[in-house]
């Protein structure tokens, strides 16, 4: 199965994250990864959806997105076509033995320390998910306590915005 990341401008109100939440459940469709967020008009946000699944699946998810009221544009992110990111802290066992060797491999990834405990540390890091995925490998050693991770956003290569496709295009 394929991973599809699909960018969805819909109208900033109360339940659309339900809705359409609601029909990837009611179909059965499992959802990777989810992130909202408002835009630069405050009555839109954008949802970066990220799906499993053959073409047929995708057209269906596509065509069921469609007709949800609240959406105004749905158009599928390809790889390279778009600049992919996403946010992680994590925070990990950093005794001051060790401390100086978490806080290298923090900074050789080019993360940030941002909380600092007796006993640990928080670091955050962006970038694409195998970037991400190899930093939380890399401070496997160390002991992680807790990792939070945004999910993936993404957004359009070039000057050309989501507001420009047509509401339901075949990118």
């Amino acid at each position: 199965m394929n991973r599809h990341i699909l960018s969805v401008l819909v109208e900033n109100q109360s339940g659309v994250l339900s809705r359409v939440s609601g029909l990837f459940s009611r179909r059965g469709y499992n959802i990777d990864s989810l992130t909202v967020g408002e835009t630069e008009d405050p009555k839109t946000s954008r949802m970066t959806i990220v799906v499993r699944g053959d073409d047929y699946i995708l057209e269906q998810i596509k065509k069921q997105l469609n007709k949800l009221i609240d959406v105004i544009k749905i158009i599928e992110l390809k790889p390279n076509q778009a600049v992919y990111r996403e946010l992680a802290l994590i925070k990990v066992d950093a005794p001051p033995e060790s401390r100086s060797a978490v806080i290298s491999t923090i900074d050789i990834f080019r993360a940030k320390v941002v909380d600092v405990g007796k006993e640990s540390l928080t670091a955050e890091i962006t970038g694409d998910q195998s970037k991400v995925d190899a930093f939380i490998e890399l401070m496997s050693p160390f002991g992680i306590r807790e990792i939070v991770r945004t999910g993936l956003t993404a957004l359009e290569r070039g000057s050309r915005e989501i507001k420009e496709h047509k509401k339901y295009e075949e990118e």
